[in-house]
Formats: structure tokens, C-alpha cells, sequence
């Protein structure tokens, strides 16, 4: 069963950095879009930024120019580097990767900017 392993949310002070990773753990197709999503308490789950398999990126308007998606291919693995960080950044972030052939999701990791 393919699942998604992320890590390195935490609590940073606004104007600090945090870097976001998610590994695949089984397998999955080489052509695919990770992604990454986060959910604030009481707001819809809204998307943050998505990378293709090909390097193909985009962001949110929210984030452009402050977060920086990547990714690992020979590591299944997908990064989200947030820099200049403000308490409305403040959310569950989600992983997600889909394909033709699945979509798949993260548990979630709390990421808290206090002001």
C-alpha cells in the first residue's frame, strides 16, 4: 500500500522558516504532480503549490515569492520550503500526489506562525 510520510511542520515566530518533506513509501508512476495543500481551522482546504515530474511548478498568490516547492524523484520525495512566514500561514499543510492511476494524501502536518 502506497502511503505518504510527511514531516517538519512545527511552531516558528512570523518572519521564520520552515521546511516541509514528503516521501512516497511504495511504489508509484513516474508521471505524476505532488503537491501541497493546507487547511486552516473553519476555511476550505485550499492549494498552496504543485510540482509535475517534469519540474513544471505553480503557487498560490498567497505564497508566490516566499515558499519554493521541489522534489527528489530518484527519492519520491517532495519539499515545500517556506521562507518569510505569517500567522495567516497558520494551517494543516497537506501532501498530495496524483497520477492517472491514483491520488494519493498525507496525513498532515501543523505548521503555527505566531505574530
Amino acid at each position: 500500500q502506497v502511503q505518504l510520510v510527511e514531516s517538519g511542520g512545527g511552531l516558528v515566530q512570523a518572519g521564520g522558516s520552515l521546511r516541509l518533506s514528503c516521501a512516497v513509501s511504495g511504489s508509484i508512476s513516474s508521471l505524476n504532480v505532488m503537491g501541497w495543500y493546507r487547511q486552516a481551522p473553519g476555511k476550505v482546504r485550499e492549494l498552496v503549490a504543485t510540482i509535475s515530474s517534469g519540474g513544471s511548478t505553480a503557487y498560490a498568490d498567497s505564497v508566490k515569492g516566499r515558499f519554493t516547492i521541489s522534489r527528489d524523484n530518484a527519492k519520491n520525495t517532495v519539499y515545500l520550503q517556506m521562507n518569510s512566514l505569517k500567522p495567516e500561514d497558520t494551517a494543516v499543510y497537506l501532501c498530495n500526489v496524483r497520477s492517472v492511476f491514483q491520488t494519493l494524501w498525507g496525513q498532515g502536518t501543523q505548521v503555527t506562525v505566531s505574530s
